[in-house]
């Protein structure tokens, strides 16, 4: 089973390695010591900690009946526009959305640099790397 240091943990979670640590120290994740005395958090534990925690976040004016579950909260960090098309970029946590739309869209949804907005990923094709 993979372990991780408290720092890949941190990244792992898009948190602080102090809030990791915190939550070592409070009990709700356990800790182990790897060879070189550092502190390790076991993989297995680690992803059910990060699934138990996570929520679907239900944006203002929404009823939160959606069937996507990919759903990123964040801050549009700009927005290229033409007559037609728009592309809007979004930094939700530690990953950079970029979304193609219709410059009208970006209009009604009254979206500028500094808003808050959420990117609802819904696809049928979803690939995942793994480190070699």
């Amino acid at each position: 089973m993979p372990h991780y240091r408290i720092s890949e943990a941190a990244t792992l979670l898009g948190v602080s390695a102090d809030t990791v640590r915190r939550r070592i120290d409070a009990g709700d994740l356990p800790a182990a010591t790897d060879d070189a005395g550092r502190a390790v958090v076991p993989g297995e534990e680690l992803a059910r900690w990060a699934q138990q925690r996570a929520a679907v976040p239900v944006g203002p004016g929404q009823s939160g009946g959606s069937s996507a579950r990919n759903r990123l909260e964040g801050l549009v960090t700009a927005i290229t526009t033409d007559t037609v098309m728009a592309q809007v970029e979004l930094q939700c946590g530690p990953f950079r959305i970029v979304s193609l739309m219709s410059s009208e869209a970006v209009r009604d949804l009254g979206l500028e640099v500094g808003s808050r907005a959420a990117a609802v990923v819904k696809a049928t094709t979803v690939i995942v790397e793994a480190p070699r």
